[in-house]
């Protein structure tokens, strides 16, 4: 007689419900709740910045961390130039050709007949499956690799922040070809750089450029204004201002939106450029309005391009954008309720520092708040965060990103897949309810089963049991270390041995960091 399969009962509905419950109702506790005084440990040290400068542990960093003591892991991470890359990684970053092409490239080889007026629909259309068949998956794959497996850390968190802040959505026709592009070279190596610097880079990209329309923008009246290019677009010049630099209070008018869109008409992409393998950034003077303008209260010369650098200089050091900017890092570093006292101290180096990302993160890291128990292991997990934290925890290889990004686009985050110009919210209130919840209880016991599709190339079948075997329940708890609470381990422990892995990572302990 053919043996019956054994199956892995469901997680106990009891537990299920305390786990709902308890984080929607808000009563997820720091991992050592009580007095808000009494300083963190050493390993809760380790723990906070593993999960605030890092996704999470993987098996072995806290130990590593608490050896080095956290300020030296700081300054580790605050300089990722020094941080050998592994071999693998590198390897399997160089094996995704779609990465390694310049935007012109890109373009050429994915765009037609998409960028060909006098192509038909249906060309378009199959001109965009095949960008997001064959180089879409690449360019997540790419994000979801260096986030799970690079050493440099803060790079991953930084380089995600600020691809959020500058965010341009894949999906609007030629910016699928250019969104890795976009990630790889406007946002990355600025991560932790100079802030003018990565304002510029984002300004040229091509990606933002297509995405908020400013490659159309003409000044009224001009001699290149005609066609598709007549008139003048505001778009781009909004959110410069409302979303990218001053905020949506910075202290700025309509007139001075106009005045930016007129400042930054000409700045455009050329396709014919594009074709003969050039870079696409252009400025047209033929479509640029040369008349005088006042921005901001600042009277500018009428001198072309460089028009647009002067007020990227002018934003970039403004006293709003250094408010807006620090709000925004201390939002995502510290609390969803920043401390006003943390937002100055970190606006006034902002400004001293001429936009020193690296210098302006040292000043919070350094600051008491951050430190703070109050602030452990407090913050609610996004949809992103949870799952990469998930994969670094069980010290899972992404080897399939969709099923990765199927996840995310469930829970309302796909990569890139965010539809207007101000991005996700990190906050707990954007994210906390029962049915997200229970589809991270879900992907948690999918994923301690062994059985996730995540870890196996596309195509191939699902593995046996001895292939595959399920998370270690007590590795995982060595790994996370403070993060789970004694109480919530001894509910873990005394669940079947088969349900702990899945029970650690869909507990409400690993829903916060």
């Amino acid at each position: 007689m053919q043996a019956t399969p054994k199956r892995t009962p469901p997680l106990p509905s009891v537990l299920l419900m305390l786990a709902v419950l308890s984080c929607t109702l808000g009563q997820v506790q720091p991992a050592t709740a009580g007095d808000n005084n009494m300083p963190l440990s050493d390993q809760e040290r380790a723990l906070h910045v593993l999960n605030r400068l890092a996704y999470g542990p993987r098996p072995g960093d806290l130990e590593q961390v608490e050896r080095m003591g956290v300020k030296r892991y700081i300054d580790q991470q605050l300089h990722p130039e020094r941080i050998a890359l592994p071999e693998d990684l590198q390897a399997r970053l160089a094996a995704l050709p779609g990465l390694q092409m310049t935007p012109a490239q890109l373009f050429v080889d994915y765009g037609p007949p998409s960028f060909d007026r006098s192509a038909s629909k249906e060309q378009q259309q199959a001109a965009r499956q095949r960008a997001a068949r064959e180089l879409t998956p690449q360019v997540h794959m790419a994000r979801l690799l260096q986030a799970t497996e690079s050493p440099r850390q803060l790079e991953e968190v930084m380089t995600e922040f600020w691809a959020n802040h500058f965010n341009v959505f894949e999906g609007k026709e030629w910016v699928r070809y250019w969104v890795g592009d976009y990630e790889k070279n406007a946002i990355r190596p600025y991560a932790l750089g100079n802030f003018r610097d990565l304002l510029g880079a984002v300004a040229h990209h091509p990606a933002m450029l297509y995405y908020l329309d400013n490659w159309l923008s003409s000044g009224a009246g001009t001699p290149g204004a005609r066609g598709r290019f007549k008139g003048l677009n505001e778009n781009y010049a909004r959110e410069l201002m409302e979303l990218h630099t001053l905020g949506v209070d910075g202290g700025y008018q309509q007139a001075d939106v106009i005045t930016l869109a007129r400042i930054l008409s000409g700045w455009t992409i050329d396709v014919d450029a594009m074709k003969a393998g050039a870079a696409p950034f252009r400025f047209v003077a033929q479509r640029h309005d040369n008349d005088p303008k006042v921005f901001l209260g600042k009277p500018l010369q009428a001198s072309g391009y460089q028009e647009g650098e002067a007020a990227l200089d002018i934003l970039a050091n403004h006293p709003s954008t250094a408010r807006f900017i620090s709000t925004q890092l201390v939002e995502y570093f510290v609390s969803d309720r920043p401390d006003p006292a943390l937002v100055a101290k970190l606006s006034q180096k902002f400004l001293a520092t001429g936009g020193d990302i690296r210098a302006v993160l040292q000043t919070l890291f350094d600051s008491p708040q951050f430190w703070a128990r109050s602030n452990y292991q407090t913050q609610f997990k996004t949809p992103y965060q949870f799952m990469v934290s998930a994969l670094r925890a069980g010290d899972i290889t992404v080897r399939n990103a969709k099923p990765v990004n199927g996840e995310l686009g469930q829970s309302g985050m796909p990569l890139y897949g965010w539809l207007t110009p101000e991005g996700y919210k990190y906050s707990e209130a954007a994210w906390l309810n029962p049915g997200a919840l229970l589809r991270r209880i879900n992907l948690a016991g999918n994923l301690a089963s062994g059985k996730s599709p995540i870890a196996r190339p596309e195509g191939t079948p699902a593995p046996s049991n001895a292939e595959a075997p399920p998370l270690d329940p007590q590795q995982l708890l060595r790994t996370l270390g403070p993060a789970i609470t004694p109480q919530a381990s001894a509910q873990i422990n005394a669940a079947p041995e088969n349900q702990r892995a899945g029970l650690i990572l869909g507990s409400p302990d690993f829903m916060k960091r």
